[in-house]
């Protein structure tokens, strides 16, 4: 039985190629305008048009915000015609927005599902990360210092810690980070957004990133925690609210104690699993939209973990 329920939260799954694709697509049209709000309003119009061509029975647990602060694709908000499985959905209809506005790489499309249940309701706030591929999941710590990291990663991976790159969110509070992992002898590789992206990146032989660090925003947490329940990776979690207003907002979901490390399992429950997204400029997951006289190119990748598969999808849409 599980096996043939897996197989119909899959086959929903390569359904969702087709919402990230026209949010991507949507969005791309705003490259280089200076105006991320915009970009991001035509993903969420796109994508919210085509959940609801789907026959599955969805709610979003992470989307733009509390229904009081988003229009569509808010949480709690319910997708699909109304029939067939019922799914957690957490999406990100462009992340990196001010990679789009300004013309920078790295903005996917991107949502993560699972059975109703499966994915952790994240109050919008910042978390503390660390996140490897299969070959380093089960020797990090989130409690080690990031030079201990890097030093049980470097291992386990059987490199010199020369050869090892940390990805790191460039921000002001990433500075003693990035002082420390560079003292190493590790490498440091700066990204201005897209900690999604480069969680997966991890996992990826082709890629130089070994390790994800530092501070991000939660929501992007459990939508990668799908993604390498997915690869076999890891992440691990932990509240770092930034200020008494992110306190304040976790407390009124319930969140009182901001010690508790949470594990790719915490985020992502169960075996039935799925990760989509769709490139909008070009990062280190997937090649972004080109657009020919005649024609949209879109470059996607859908993951799912019963059965563990990855599937790259280029496809060219005529006449868009």
């Amino acid at each position: 039985m599980a096996e043939k329920n897996g197989s119909v939260f899959a086959n929903v799954a390569l359904e969702f190629v087709r919402v990230t694709e026209v949010g991507a697509i949507a969005a791309s049209r705003w490259i280089g305008k200076g105006d991320g709000k915009a970009a991001d309003q035509a993903a969420v119009d796109a994508m919210r048009e085509y959940f609801n061509t789907i026959d599955f029975r969805g709610e979003i647990v992470i989307g733009e915000g509390a229904k009081d602060e988003a229009a569509e694709l808010y949480i709690g908000e319910k997708l699909g015609r109304g029939a067939g499985a019922r799914f957690d959905i957490a999406v990100d209809p462009l992340e990196c927005t001010n990679s789009v506005a300004y013309g920078r790489t790295n903005a996917i499309s991107v949502i993560a599902t699972g059975p109703e249940g499966s994915l952790y309701r994240a109050a919008d706030s910042y978390m503390e990360k660390i996140a490897v591929g299969p070959g380093a999941a089960s020797v990090i710590d989130i409690d080690f210092t990031p030079s201990e990291n890097v030093r049980k990663v470097a291992s386990a991976l059987g490199k010199e810690i020369s050869e090892i790159t940390v990805a790191i969110l460039e921000r002001p509070r990433h500075e003693a980070l990035i002082a420390e992992v560079r003292a190493t002898g590790a490498r440091v590789q700066l990204f201005t957004d897209g900690d999604i992206a480069m969680a997966i990146a991890t996992c990826k032989g082709s890629s130089a990133v070994d390790i994800l660090m530092g501070i991000g925003g939660s929501a992007e947490a459990v939508i990668s925690a799908a993604a390498l329940r997915c690869l076999g990776g890891e992440i691990l979690c932990r509240w770092k609210p930034k200020d008494e207003k992110h306190v304040a907002r976790l407390n009124s979901a319930g969140i009182v104690d901001f010690s508790t490390v949470f594990r790719s399992h915490d985020l992502a429950k169960g075996e039935d699993l799925s990760f989509t997204a769709t490139g909008v400029m070009t990062g280190p997951l997937v090649k972004g939209v080109t657009i020919g006289a005649a024609y949209t190119n879109t470059h996607s990748v859908v993951m799912t973990s019963n059965p563990r598969t990855i599937r790259y999808i280029n496809t060219r849409h005529i006449g868009t």
